[in-house]
Formats: structure tokens, sequence, C-alpha cells
């Protein structure tokens, strides 16, 4: 039986759809997982949330590479799983294919872009899901369907074979149910083992959980001191010394102009029908100057320096993933820009710094789910792992 025949969350891509047995033995062994349809596999379109792309580009000749090392692992490919248009938003409505399911909130949106890859680990569909994360793509996605999910280091998966957004943000992610099997696909993508050392400095960002709406501060409050329980005492810290927001614009503009050197030849070309969202991001992508990135590039390069200062050594940071729980389904462009913004001002820092950021399912704002996240330095993509299952055991027992 295909998974499109037992999925009721429309996670899975119906006109792109491939299964793929392993190819080889190893740590995923009767593993199954979801591929967000920007990966590619060989002999097959990718989607890329778009059917004017679908239309418009012929099937791989290869598969990404991230796929190839999966299935050498021992995991078996369920299907391709829903992406928003061109990965370009973070709510996962998809104006052409639909809306995934958020299963652990129904009439609330499952967030994007890696929204179909979410829905169906959400939903207990598959083992794990590949997704990319560029703005909060996995991030956002974790927080609101309660599961885990983590962006790694800039640059250290190889994105070969995967449809780019804005490059210089771009990575693969994974999400999971639990903490042991995020790991696992870790170690098979990063190539390492995970293992957790005690002793880890601890920080908490003040200015970040400052975003938290109150519900929802309240509800991480008791989490955030079992946190430190378990692994040490958080000194506050003011994660952005310019605001937040400052460091939101900064990220937009280097992202549109990123998008805009990506794609902007095809969508002249092509003139593809979006979604209206769509639509108006990428016409606002267009205006971006030269000038314009050339500051924001200096600014980017003052902000890494600043974060690789804070996250030295073996320093780990405590801020919320999202500010508030899922938006409702089918808001009014407006807000829905609203809540864009506001999540992306959480979740601009991590991709200005080319930093790891795991996002833990373990608070609920009235039953609804909220992701707590962990921030490393560069590099740090095992401790955050190692981390995360030293957490889920210690909440747990």
């Amino acid at each position: 039986m295909s998974i499109l025949d037992r999925d009721p969350y429309h996670a899975f891509c119906r006109h792109t759809h491939v299964s793929l047995a392993p190819t080889g033995h190893g740590a995923l062994d009767g593993l199954t997982f979801g591929l967000k349809d920007i990966f590619d596999v060989a002999g097959h379109r990718t989607g890329f949330g778009s059917p004017d792309w679908w239309r418009t580009h012929e099937p791989a000749a290869r598969h990404a590479s991230v796929l190839a090392r999966l299935l050498d692992a021992g995991a078996t490919l369920a299907g391709k799983t829903h992406t928003e248009e061109m990965a370009f938003s973070l709510t996962g409505e998809n104006a052409h294919y639909g809306t995934p399911v958020n299963p652990a909130a129904p009439e609330r949106v499952p967030g994007g872009s890696s929204s179909g890859s979410a829905s169906a680990v959400a939903g207990g569909l598959v083992d794990f899901a590949i997704g990319s994360d560029t703005g909060g793509s996995v991030r956002a996605p974790a927080s609101f369907c309660g599961i885990y999910g983590i962006r790694p280091t800039h640059g250290r998966i190889a994105l070969d074979g995967a449809c780019p957004l804005a490059p210089s943000f771009d990575t693969c992610g994974w999400f999971a149910r639990d903490a042991r099997t995020l790991a696992r696909v870790g170690e098979v993508l990063l190539g390492t083992s995970v293992a957790f050392a005690p002793g880890a400095r601890v920080l908490i960002a003040t200015d970040a959980f400052a975003q938290l709406v109150p519900d929802a501060a309240a509800a991480l409050e008791p989490v955030v001191q079992r946190v430190q329980q378990v692994l040490s005492p958080a000194e506050p810290v003011v994660l952005s010394p310019d605001g937040l927001g400052s460091w939101f614009e900064v990220f937009r503009v280097l992202q549109y102009a990123e998008i805009w050197q990506a794609h902007g030849e095809w969508v002249q070309r092509v003139r593809p029908t979006f979604g209206p969202q769509i639509a108006a991001r990428f016409d606002a992508v267009a205006q971006v100057r030269p000038h314009e990135v050339t500051l924001m590039q200096a600014r980017r390069a003052a902000i890494a320096a600043h974060l690789a200062s804070l996250l030295a050594g073996d320093t780990l940071l405590l801020m919320p993933t999202a500010p508030d729980v899922a938006p409702r389904l089918g808001l009014p462009p407006q807000e829905t820009v609203a809540v864009r913004e506001r999540m992306l001002a959480l979740l601009c820092p991590a991709g200005l710094g080319g930093l790891p950021q795991l996002s833990l399912p373990l608070a609920q704002v009235h039953g609804l789910p909220i992701g707590l996240s962990l921030v490393a330095a560069r590099g740090g993509d095992e401790r955050l792992l190692a981390a995360a299952e030293h957490l889920a055991a210690a909440l747990t027992t």
C-alpha cells in the first residue's frame, strides 16, 4: 500500500510521488522517511511547490546526496512531502496544492515551508522527515506541530540536488517525534557520533523571551526552569544589542537579494502563476538594490562575529522557537505578514550567524504546542542533538 493511501493529513505529494527501498544497511535500518519536494530524486521531476517549476524543469539525473546517504544507511523513502511555493513562506499554506494538516492543531497552520514533512512526522506516518531551513522552515513547523526539528550549521550538510532559496542561509534540516531518532539521522547526515558531555555554559536570551505573547511566556517559564535544573543555571544575556527587529531587516534584505539572484531570470522568462502572497513577496524581492545589500552584508558580518563571541566554546543558548502557537488557518494577508515578521525576528539570528538551532517540543499553551530552542556555535550540531536526548530522558523520568 502506498503512503498516499494512508495519508489523512495531505502531507505527501500526489503529483511528484515516488517511494524507494534502501540501497544499503546501517544506522537507519527499518526507519521510514519523507523528503521535502525540493530535493531531487533520480528520474523524477522536483516540484518545489510550484506547478510552473515542475512544468519547466526536466527530471533529475541523480539523487540529491542527502537522499542517497539516507537510503544507503538503511532508511526507506515513503514519499515526497509538500512544501510551500518556492519554499518561500512560514505558514505552510500553498495556493496550488493546499495545506497539510497540523495533527497537533487541525484548525491551525502546520508551519512552513517544510509543511508536509512536519505534518507527516507529527501524524506518525513516517519515523523522520527531511526539510530545509532558510529562515525558519524547519524550526517553525517543529514548534507548531509539537515535534523535534533541527536546523544544522550552515554548510555542514551538502545541498547538491536541492532547489535553492537563498544559498547563504539555506540548510537541510530534519524532524522526528523523539530525540533519539533525531540524533540517529544526525549521525548519518553529519557523519559523526552524538554523545552528551555535561558542563556546558548555558545562556538565556532575555530579549528573545520578551518577544513571547503572555500565554506563551507563562507556558515556557516552568519548562525553562526544568531545563536549567538538568543542564546548568542560565546566565541572562541580550542576544541582539541592536534589537531583534533590526536584525530581521538585515536578514530580509539579504535573503530577498539572494532569492532574486537565484530565481529572477526564471521568473522573468516563465512568468509563473504564483499564489497571491508569494506573488507579492516576489514583487518585493525584485526591488532590493545593490547599495542595500552592501550595507546589510557588513552588518551581517558584525552580527555573526557577535554571535560567535557570545557562544564560544561549549555554550548553549536558550530561546523560544516562535513567539506564539501556530496561527489559525486562512488569516487575512496583512495578518499573515505580521505573523511572519514577528516570527522571523526570533528565527533570523541562527541564519545570520550560520548557527545550528534545535527546537524541543517541551511546552503547550492551552493544549497547543510551542517549542523551546537550544542554539550552539557553528559546528555545535552534535552538542545540540546530545543535549536534546539528555533532556528528553531527564524530563520524562
